[in-house]
């Protein structure tokens, strides 16, 4: 039979009668001839009442022991939805990461997949079982258990269909597809149909929570369509792919937003070779992300630099620089965590001119002052003042007329 892979979101699996809804699902779906192999997420806030539990007795505590307490959320819910299947007369099976054969790097609390061994999730299919994979996890070289990072279970699902070779990887949560715009901020935000790996890809990077980039980075390389559906209704959802089929829109597709943005600016910087180097590799080194960056034009050799991370990084990021600039002798270093960034995306802006002097000039006419600008092919995201951004998607959205089919 076909393999399809199922995932299944904190909420939707938030209590017995989530599980009991789920469970339903996945015979339903078995029963229309299908293998299911479903991955799951902790229950409800689970990881955030462990983190806070793992704070009360530790301000800073190991981000190896940190891991194995919260792999034990998923591990929760995978072997409840096996019970919950077993009780309505489908035999399954319940697997952590490691017992999936889901392989990582030792970077713990942020841990890259580094390869499948798919073997015992077949040998279970093959014995007419639904497998219940615990999302969000696996295990590096040296046996320790590693967690994949916020949105890990995504990862963990549509990797599993990549080494499977399953036909789709349907995402259930408590939203029912991509949408133009988030739906709480902007109520007659559209549900797309359908949307481009590429699209969903810088959605996501810039602020939309509906998946993981990983994830969705994971799908493009290796074509697996992935379904973002609710499982509270039976809305037909969003569909991520890359066929060639894609609608060709000469439009923007849709808008992210992010309230974790922080700014660091460096006055005074040398402007000579090797000084953009030797600040940024060690903000690399130190695991730090850096997003947009902008270069003052020189005047007498010497210029400002600006750039951002997110606001979580933001004290670490600055640790790594002070030292750096005053090696340098630049003048001052200056940060700003009230800040915020909004973005369009979409392949119809793709050599079409209008998109940025239309979406510059919603923002001027609601007020708003664009403080950064970063582009790339089908994106362009503008920099603002945190406490402006809501009123910045929404003033695009009306401006694109998104709301319109």
């Amino acid at each position: 039979m076909a393999v399809v892979v199922h995932k299944y979101g904190g909420t939707s699996v938030g209590d017995a009668e989530r599980i009991k809804h789920v469970a339903k699902r996945i015979i339903a779906a078995r029963q229309k001839g299908s293998d299911v192999v479903a991955v799951v997420s902790a229950m409800g806030d689970t990881t955030d009442d462990l983190i806070a539990l793992a704070h009360k007795l530790n301000d800073c505590p190991e981000p190896r022991e940190m891991d194995v307490l919260l792999s034990t959320g998923e591990i929760v819910s995978s072997t409840l939805l096996a019970m919950a299947l077993k009780n309505m007369g489908q035999d399954a099976i319940s697997l952590s990461g490691q017992q999936a054969g889901i392989r990582t790097d030792s970077a713990h609390s942020k841990a890259r997949i580094t390869g499948i061994d798919p073997k015992r999730i077949h040998d279970e299919l093959a014995k007419g079982r639904v497998v219940i994979v615990a999302g969000f996890q696996g295990v590096s070289d040296c046996q320790d258990v590693t967690t994949l990072g916020r949105g890990g279970s995504d990862t963990t699902a549509v990797a599993l269909a990549a080494s499977l070779g399953a036909s789709i990887c349907e995402r259930y949560t408590d939203v029912d597809g991509v949408y133009t715009a988030d739906p709480r901020l902007i109520p007659d935000a559209r549900r797309l149909a359908e949307i481009s790996y590429e699209e969903m890809l810088e959605l996501s990077s810039y602020g939309a929570k509906i998946m993981h980039p990983r994830a969705v980075e994971i799908g493009q390389v290796y074509n697996i369509p992935i379904l973002v559906a609710s499982s509270f209704n039976e809305n037909p959802g969003t569909l991520i792919h890359g066929g060639e089929n894609m609608e060709i829109r000469n439009r923007v597709s849709g808008i992210a937003h992010d309230f974790e943005v922080a700014k660091i600016t460096i006055l005074g910087v040398p402007d000579k070779p090797g000084i953009a180097a030797g600040l940024f590799a060690p903000l690399a080194k130190a695991g730090v992300s850096v997003d947009t960056i902008v270069q003052n034009s020189s005047q007498d050799h010497i210029t400002d630099l600006t750039f951002t991370v997110t606001k979580s990084d933001l004290g670490k990021a600055l640790e790594v620089i002070g030292p750096i600039a005053k090696d340098i002798q630049a003048r001052e270093v200056l940060s700003d965590s009230r800040i915020g960034k909004v973005s369009i995306i979409g392949t119809g802006m793709l050599n079409a001119p209008g998109y940025a002097a239309r979406m510059f000039k919603a923002l001027s006419d609601a007020g708003i002052n664009i403080l950064l600008i970063s582009t790339s092919e089908i994106r362009i995201t503008c920099i603002i003042e945190e406490d402006k951004v809501k009123d910045a998607v929404k003033a695009i959205h009306k401006a694109f007329e998104m709301e319109k089919d």
